[in-house]
Parts: C-alpha cells; structure tokens; sequence
C-alpha cells in the first residue's frame, strides 16, 4: 500500500499543489462558522469539516488537506500547536522541502 506524500507548503506554493493533499501550518486569523483564515506566509482561506472547528483564533494550527482550484483548502484534518510557535523555523522547514524536493514528494 503507497502512501500519499502530504509536502509542507505555505500560502506562496498553493497554485503548484492544487488537487493535491498538503500540509500547512499557518496562525488563525479568523474564523466563520466551517470556514477559516490562517496567515501562513501569506493569507490562506480554509474549509473546515466540524470536526476540526475548534481551532482558536492567533494560535499556530497544522492543517493537513486538499488545495482546491481557488487555492483554498479542503481541511481533513487539523491540530493546534498553542501560541508559542517559532514562525521562522516553520518557514525554513518549508524551504528546505522545496529545496530537496526529492527527499519529501515526487514531482511527477
């Protein structure tokens, strides 16, 4: 059995993952009922299931889910990481994905 590859990404690589399941960690900037906004490296609008609509507005969230073609995303699943998250490393992390792009998904 494969398993689908989920590339870190934030708001700058949405267009290159669209149809494509991603992980993304970004800061809650607002929420609407089953819609939320996050701000990761830019701003990302998000789908939630009800499920994952407990996330707290300013906290850091880790989102795993589909890019749709208007560049929002599907949420399957979300985690809060809290308040104290180090922005800078989360952007090296996504960096170094794209970088050594070989390592963490196929580009096929």
């Amino acid at each position: 059995m494969a398993v689908e590859a989920t590339p870190r990404i934030n708001a700058r690589y949405l267009e290159s993952f669209t149809n494509t399941t991603v992980r993304i960690l970004g800061r809650v900037t607002s929420l609407r009922g089953e819609n939320a906004t996050i701000d990761a490296n830019g701003s990302v609008q998000l789908h939630l299931n009800r499920q994952d609509a407990h996330l707290t507005l300013n906290n850091a969230v880790e989102i795993i889910g589909k890019v749709q073609p208007d560049l929002s995303i599907k949420v399957f699943q979300a985690m809060d990481f809290g308040s104290n998250i180090d922005f800078n490393a989360v952007e090296a992390v996504v960096d170094a994905t794209h970088r050594y792009k070989e390592i963490f998904y196929n580009t096929d």
